[in-house]
């Protein structure tokens, strides 16, 4: 995977060296060129390299950044010199059908290129404020859901979600802090968080108890565990290292005030009804497959009003949406928006869609819904670019 991404780089240096040459006219430029791409691929493999050992390190971080943001600028750069280098191409063949003993292939638009390095300016200037401020830019999405069998006292029950915290990540607490400030605000009868608390290692997420643990609601709060919260991403010394990290990590739920649902299930009450609510371990198509939905939900009547906390969508399609067991409402985290995109103007796209069909908001089959939280934390790139950070609301509405 990273021979062919490194590959794809290297093709598109070149294309580009191309095209800035037209701007550029200096003899030094391809060797200072080459130079620093050749440069920044050895401290990328390097930094690929150490990651077993050293994790997500600053010399990680600041490696992959870079390369990441001249990637995604170079391809809108490239885009802007391949329209440009089609035009010339049409002009060439237009000579060529008119007079084959005169054919002619303009020369490079020089406005065309210094369009193409603009757009490429303005990308790294976009990225730059995603790794400042997008990655604590919270925004609140609410959702009302109308079912025929919601119990009549649970009309209005509002379930406030937030997915993906990834603690390890932060490195402002008081933008943290106005994350869950704006938690808190929205009142809600429930809170659950669903899924991946840290990055790897549970110390990660000592720092945030006392933030975290601010967040209260009237009929309690509620997790489940995600893919990255067993620690499988990193090296550990032994077996048994690994289970006592797993072991703090769910002593670290119970102290932030979370009951930690591991494959079970409890009955939320109201005056004389209730609805469930289960959580299933990680279960996630190439993400491990922890989760036992039917010891979940154990002893539940079918007819029940049931809320399913499971941290990978991919469950849901696999094994809950078309379960002859009926669950109301499943939700999800785990894909982040993939922290890029665009979700504006009626354009709702993520390169994340060519790995889930969905990957963010609500969707539903058969009265069956599935909402994806685009998640509060941010791991791998240090930044949101398009895809917020997210505090979801779900109110529950009885059908008339």
């Amino acid at each position: 995977m990273f021979i062919f991404v490194i590959f794809i780089f290297l093709f598109l240096n070149g294309y580009i060296l191309v095209g800035l040459q037209a701007v550029f006219a200096n003899s030094l430029l391809p060797f200072l060129f080459w130079g620093f791409v050749l440069l920044l691929i050895a401290a990328f493999l390097l930094a690929i390299a150490r990651f077993r050992n050293k994790g997500m390190d600053m010399f990680f971080n600041i490696t992959s950044h870079i390369f990441l943001m001249l990637l995604v600028g170079e391809l809108v750069f490239a885009g802007i010199l391949l329209i440009d280098d089609g035009y010339r191409l049409l002009i060439a063949a237009f000579h060529y059908f008119g007079d084959v003993s005169n054919v002619q292939f303009p020369p490079r638009n020089v406005y065309w290129t210094c369009f193409g390095l603009l757009l490429f300016a303005l990308t790294i200037v976009i990225f730059v404020h995603g790794i400042s401020r997008g990655k604590y830019a919270y925004r609140v999405i609410k959702h009302t859901l109308f079912f025929n069998d919601l119990p009549e006292n649970f009309d209005g029950f509002k379930i406030a979600q937030i997915s993906d915290i990834h603690a390890g990540s932060f490195t402002n607490a008081k933008a943290v802090q106005r994350g869950i400030n704006l938690i808190k605000q929205q009142a809600a009868d429930l809170f659950v968080f669903t899924g991946d608390l840290v990055n790897h290692k549970a110390s990660e997420i000592a720092p945030w108890l006392d933030y975290f643990s601010q967040i209260k609601a009237p009929y309690g709060q509620f997790s489940i565990l995600g893919n990255h919260d067993y620690g499988d991403y990193i090296q550990w010394g032994s077996e048994s290292e690994k289970r006592k990290n797993l072991e703090q990590l769910k002593n670290y739920h119970a102290q932030l005030g979370f009951r930690l649902l591991l494959d079970e299930h409890v009955t939320i009450h109201k005056n004389s009804e209730g609805i469930i609510l289960a959580g299933v371990e990680n279960w996630g198509v190439g993400f491990g497959q922890r989760g036992n939905l039917l010891k979940a939900f154990s002893n539940v009547d079918n007819h029940a009003f049931k809320v399913l906390l499971s941290h990978d969508p991919s469950h849901w399609e696999a094994e809950v949406k078309t379960n002859p067991f009926k669950i109301q409402l499943t939700l999800s985290g785990h894909t982040h928006g993939m922290q890029f995109g665009l979700e504006a103007f009626g354009i709702k796209w993520s390169p994340v869609k060519y790995r889930y069909a969905h990957w963010a908001g609500m969707t539903n089959l058969n009265g069956r819904y599935l909402n994806i939280n685009r998640g509060f934390g941010f791991i791998g790139f240090s930044g949101r670019v398009g895809i917020w950070p997210e505090i979801t609301v779900i109110e529950l509405k009885r059908k008339v």
